[in-house]
């Protein structure tokens, strides 16, 4: 059985990613088990990997640093065998050269660019909390097939600002445009959290199933 590794170290909404990807995997038709682990061969033996993450930046690059060899197995699986690689949230924002967030900290370095408190016009509230619509920049295979007009749900007050504007395929509108997926390569990550995001979420969630990047 093929296996979807999701990542336990220590901050993530893990329950509930596992459940919507096991929801995603019935949609595809797929028989996956998705496992919970912080095992660096865990990773070796998956053959998709998803990075939630819930908190800040630096608390979340540090616990994800002090899981022994779990940093360098990830490396080493998404980036030197290609697996088709999810993050989520936080789980994103890590793949930025850089979060500022409680000060500067250095993050997995795989996207260019950093990760910046969000300054929305209007007055609106930060965090930037609820459902907003999902505006597609660029076409990619795990925003096939989404109503005309997605809507997903938000938590943060941090973002994702890309060195390369290719690199953001889309965004939300919160008093100014606020990235919302980015993509490279096997590389997909959402700053929404596709698990909490219905209908939408699900078919993002079971087209990262089917992917073949």
């Amino acid at each position: 059985m093929k296996v979807i590794a999701l990542i336990d170290y220590g901050s993530g909404n893990l329950h509930s990613a596992s459940r919507a990807l096991r929801a995603a995997a019935n949609t595809a038709k797929k028989t996956r088990e998705i496992r919970l682990t912080s095992d660096p061969d865990a990773l070796r033996h998956a053959d998709r990997i998803v990075l939630p993450g819930v908190g800040h930046f630096a608390d979340c690059m540090e616990k994800l640093n002090a899981k022994d060899g779990l940093l360098e197995a990830l490396k080493e699986e998404v980036l030197g065998e290609g697996k088709p690689f999810l993050g989520i949230c936080v789980g994103m924002q890590l793949m930025a050269d850089l979060g500022r967030e409680d000060g500067e900290t250095e993050g997995l370095g795989w996207i260019g660019g950093t990760v910046e408190k969000i300054r929305p016009t209007g007055n609106l509230p930060v965090p930037h909390m609820g459902w907003n619509e999902l505006e597609i920049a660029s076409p990619h295979p795990l925003l096939d097939g989404l109503s005309k007009t997605p809507h997903v749900y938000f938590v943060h007050s941090y973002a994702f600002k890309t060195s390369d504007q290719a690199h953001s395929i889309s965004h939300a509108d919160y008093g100014g445009p606020i990235t919302a997926a980015i993509a490279r390569d096997n590389l997909f990550g959402t700053q929404f959290h596709p698990e909490k995001s219905q209908s939408t979420g699900l078919k993002i969630l079971s087209n990262f199933v089917l992917w073949q990047p």
